[in-house]
């Protein structure tokens, strides 16, 4: 019934460092990075973790697959809506996990530095629903000349 030969490994496992995540910068106050998988590959897991800033807000928006979220740091707050309500925001903390079914409209604020972590099925498409509502992110700073 159970078999104690070794059987090749299709993949190794990997450990990935926090220090070695590369962060991209997404909208005004959040940046996204990638953990595991390929988010825009269809049908195959992902991991994804989301930086904000405090106050960042994130516009009301839905994804065509279903949507997962842990938070990992800080305090994540979330809505259901067309459009962004505070007063309808419920708070996530550290260790919270909420799961958004495809097609859901739903809008977030970070409460002091917050990192969430994303998994799912692939691909991970943000659709806003007013997409004025998203700010672009901050510019970099201007390159000081050289003397």
């Amino acid at each position: 019934m159970y078999s104690q030969e070794k059987k090749e490994a299709v993949d190794p496992h990997k450990i990935v460092h926090f220090g070695d995540l590369k962060w991209t910068p997404i909208f005004k106050g959040c940046d996204l990075a990638s953990v595991a998988g390929d988010p825009n590959a269809e049908g195959t897991p992902f991991v994804v973790r989301l930086r904000c800033a405090d106050g960042a807000r994130i516009p009301a928006h839905w994804h065509p697959t279903d949507e997962n979220v842990t938070v990992l740091k800080g305090t994540f707050l979330v809505g259901m809506g067309e459009s962004f309500d505070e007063a309808k925001l419920q708070a996530m903390n550290v260790g919270n996990f909420a799961t958004m079914p495809k097609e859901m409209r739903h809008y977030g604020m970070a409460k002091g530095e917050t990192i969430v972590q994303v998994h799912g099925a692939g691909p991970f498409k943000v659709n806003w629903v007013n997409p004025s509502d998203v700010q672009p992110p901050d510019a970099a700073p201007a390159a000081k000349p050289k003397s």
